[in-house]
């Protein structure tokens, strides 16, 4: 995993909004990039709603979330839809942000639930990895925006 007070690894994707984006499109906002197994596996989608319903507050913080699995675009496009995602989405099938980013698992090739906070200059500020705990990567999320976010 990439590791606090590193340069967050440069990316170029198409999203489930449509936009191809890359890590100097957040320059600037502070970056929510969360990874999880599998689209429309129980503890997924329960973390992604939550992410759903914390959008508007962590934006008003200056902060943007986007999901990533390594499921196909398609997948996650509908995966989006039905958890009803504001945020962009990552179908990273190749896994080559995955990669970048080291949350493969070894052997399943799935990614791991790995959230990272980076900051607006693109270095990564906080990590957090509970594969279980689903719930903790919100509350964990919030306050490390929060502190990033205060003047």
């Amino acid at each position: 995993m990439i590791k606090v007070g590193e340069k967050a690894p440069a990316f170029r994707v198409k999203t489930t909004n449509g936009d191809v984006v890359t890590n100097e499109t957040y320059r600037g906002k502070i970056l929510v990039l969360y990874f999880f197994p599998k689209a429309f596996t129980t503890g997924c989608t329960i973390e992604t709603k939550q992410f759903v319903d914390a959008t508007p507050e962590l934006s008003e913080l200056g902060a943007e979330v986007v999901g990533v699995s390594v499921d196909s675009l398609e997948t996650q496009c509908e995966f989006a839809k039905s958890v009803n995602a504001t945020f962009s989405m990552i179908g990273d099938q190749d896994k080559a942000v995955s990669r970048a980013f080291d949350v493969l698992w070894p052997i399943i090739g799935k990614a791991q639930r790995v959230t990272y906070v980076i900051d607006r200059e693109g270095v990564v500020r906080e990590v957090f990895h509970h594969e279980v705990l689903v719930g903790k990567h919100l509350a964990d999320v919030r306050a490390a925006v929060k502190r990033l976010s205060a003047p």
